[in-house]
């Protein structure tokens, strides 16, 4: 293992321990790394924040966003010390994250009770046979947003 992504990997390790500490949320943290520099920082923090969302790899998405000034991080690697859920699995994908490092698996956060093997199951069913009550209403009031969208000049596709 090269010795710079091992430190990385230390920094996320460091960030979740410290994030867990103060109460903030769950055991996760995450740097995202640019041309081996660090340009983005998080931790989980669902609890400080009343935030489902808030966990360690969106947070440092959203800070090496903030930080570069873009919303394409193509040319970045993300150091998590687990391996991301499916929510954060998304947001990595959605931010093109060239490469992802982990830890500790995703049996390891469910020992512990962070269990989201029924989320990636779920999500794979169609919407009638989903656990969470899904319907689809008012389609065609929605999509002239979406030719809107399509045809708007200049748009800026993401």
């Amino acid at each position: 293992m090269n010795p710079a992504a091992e430190a990385f990997m230390r920094e996320a390790i460091r960030l979740a321990e410290q994030g867990m500490a103060r109460g903030d949320g769950g055991p996760f943290g995450a740097v995202v790394v640019r041309d081996g520099a660090i340009v983005g920082r998080g931790w989980n923090r669902v609890l400080a924040t009343n935030d489902p969302t808030a966990h360690a790899e969106v947070s440092a998405i959203r800070d090496a966003c903030r930080h570069l000034g873009t919303y394409w991080l193509e040319d970045c690697e993300l150091f998590v010390n687990c391996e991301p859920c499916p929510m954060c699995g998304g947001a990595i994908r959605w931010a093109h994250i060239r490469r992802v490092y982990f830890a500790a698996t995703g049996e390891d956060a469910a020992a512990i009770g962070f269990d989201d093997t029924r989320i990636a199951a779920d999500l794979c069913r169609e919407p009638a046979e989903r656990t969470l009550p899904t319907e689809q209403i008012l389609r065609e009031e929605a999509l002239p947003a979406f030719g809107a969208w399509r045809d708007l000049p200049g748009r800026q596709d993401y």
